[in-house]
């Protein structure tokens, strides 16, 4: 029984939040080997979906949980973030309003998920030519929460895999400095940056 447990997968929980239509169900559905959804219906709740990986020859289970973006369904979102080791936050680069909103978002993260939570930010579709979200501006939020950012897109299939790869290799390192008892601030997201970032992401869009 002592060998069966231990052979057993870590598993670590992503929650994959963002506006809706930014493409997160897409995201999801090529990343576990199912190609890309040229028509889908918009997520209601919740849903979830499985893949093993391997990080240093070792495996783990993902359990990746794909939200509605819908303000209607925000309450029901944060019931799923306990547990949660990692989020995948996205927006869409040819959305303004899904960048803007990015502050909402990090402020339920802050208020929901644990302290320790690993989190990614990702620009989607970033094969469109009609790009209103410029990489620098992006870049700029990223830096003042110490984040990691990548511009993705589900469609052509680009930096799908590397995001959830990223962000699983953030999660793994995490857990090792928590089993060594060795917490750093590169575990803190930082969210004394919040209303500052407020501000800015309604200033970045000024063009005066």
């Amino acid at each position: 029984m002592a060998a069966a447990a231990a052979d057993e997968p870590t598993i670590f929980k992503i929650l994959v939040l963002g506006d809706i239509d930014v493409g997160k169900t897409c995201f999801i559905h090529r990343f576990c080997g199912g190609g890309f959804l040229e028509s889908y219906i918009s997520t209601i709740g919740i849903d979830f979906k499985e893949k093993m990986i391997k990080l240093d020859g070792e495996p783990y289970k993902l359990q990746i949980w794909d939200t509605a973006g819908q303000e209607r369904y925000r309450t029901l979102t944060t019931a799923y973030y306990r547990g949660a080791t990692g989020i995948l936050l996205m927006y869409d680069i040819t959305g303004e309003h899904s960048f803007i909103n990015l502050a909402k978002w990090l402020r339920n993260i802050e208020q929901n998920a644990s302290t320790d939570v690993q989190l990614l930010l990702v620009g989607n579709k970033c094969d469109m030519e009609n790009r209103v979200v410029e990489l620098e501006r992006a870049q700029k939020l990223a830096d003042s929460f110490d984040l990691e950012l990548i511009e993705a897109s589900a469609k052509e299939n680009i930096n799908v895999e590397e995001a959830f790869l990223a962000l699983a290799k953030k999660m793994n390192d995490c857990r090792s400095r928590k089993l060594s008892r060795k917490v750093s601030a590169r575990d803190v997201i930082r969210w004394d940056k919040l209303d500052q970032s407020d501000e800015d992401l309604k200033k970045s869009n000024c063009s005066c």
